[in-house]
């Protein structure tokens, strides 16, 4: 009897040691699954999601489990649409994921896909996004020679693509949205349906909501870098941008920055404005960039 009663002590001491052990397992595999806020990634010009699968992995190295989604809209050709087409495309496709995430969601945006993400944070009232991760994206306007204008407007260059753009047949094509010449800046102004309004450059009656609409992101991340080839200036990824004998402006210079018109110098002042500039990055890399991701991305995507 007495063997009998100590097998059954050790076998209830094992089965108290399980009853801890396993919802303890329990606990550490669901804050793995579900520790790690969702992140949502929208692609550039001429991308497609099948592009992103480096970014998705080095996401889930570092993360396990994170849910990561790459809208798979405006692919290729289809991203010349214009760009509040694309905000409003984006957002549908978006806005599911973020009411599924009660803790709140992360975006990576690339290249152009920057400026649209930038164009669904402003808009939209509700959005609960943390991070928003802008990847060598021209915040401040594009004005380059690139071979991205060589392909789509072999007719022009720089200083003549302002012909077509600044009508309203050249705002029906992405790139013109936030073509940005300064040497045409009253031209730009009163023509971008895009930039110029997001950056309140032109009077927009809804500028005040838009500001508190961005102003609910946690952290602004903003990564560029000097050998990127095809955002021009380059700094323009960091809200630097050319005056009119194409001097670089830094950010802190700006006039957007100064007046705070969109919350720029508010995420500063609150320390939520990180930027991130890498050498010997080239534009078509940024996504493919283990350096880049460990440099910029990882710390924010928690």
């Amino acid at each position: 009897m007495k063997g009998s009663h100590s097998a059954i002590s050790s076998q209830r001491r094992n089965s108290g040691a399980a009853g801890l052990l396993f919802p303890l397992l329990g606990a550490c595999l669901w804050a793995a699954v579900v520790g790690y806020k969702p992140v949502i990634i929208v692609h550039g010009l001429f991308d497609s999601s099948g592009d992103f699968k480096n970014l998705q992995r080095f996401i889930n190295e570092s993360h396990p489990g994170t849910n990561v989604t790459v809208i798979d809209l405006f692919d290729r050709s289809a991203s010349l649409q214009p760009m509040w087409k694309q905000v409003e495309g984006f957002k549908a496709a978006i806005y599911p994921i973020m009411q599924n995430a009660a803790d709140g969601v992360h975006f990576i945006c690339y290249s152009q896909g920057g400026l649209v993400c930038r164009g669904i944070l402003s808009t939209l009232s509700d959005h609960n996004v943390h991070s928003f991760i802008s990847l060598s994206s021209p915040q401040a306007g594009q004005y380059g020679d690139t071979d991205y204008l060589r392909y789509l407007f072999p007719q022009f260059v720089k200083s003549n693509l302002y012909h077509l753009c600044y009508t309203s047949i050249g705002q029906r094509i992405s790139i013109c949205n936030y073509w940005n010449d300064p040497h045409h800046r009253d031209l730009y102004v009163n023509s971008s349906d895009y930039l110029a309004l997001l950056n309140s450059e032109r009077p927009n009656p809804n500028s005040t909501e838009w500001k508190k609409n961005f102003l609910k992101i946690k952290k602004l991340v903003l990564i560029g870098g000097p050998d990127d080839g095809v955002i021009t200036p380059w700094q323009s990824s960091q809200f630097g941008f050319y005056d009119d004998n194409e001097t670089v402006v830094e950010m802190q210079q700006q006039d957007l920055y100064l007046r705070d018109v969109f919350g720029l110098k508010t995420l500063a002042a609150r320390g939520d404005l990180i930027v991130c500039a890498v050498p010997g990055v080239e534009h078509v890399m940024w996504h493919s960039n283990e350096t880049v991701f460990h440099m910029c991305m990882e710390k924010w995507l928690v």
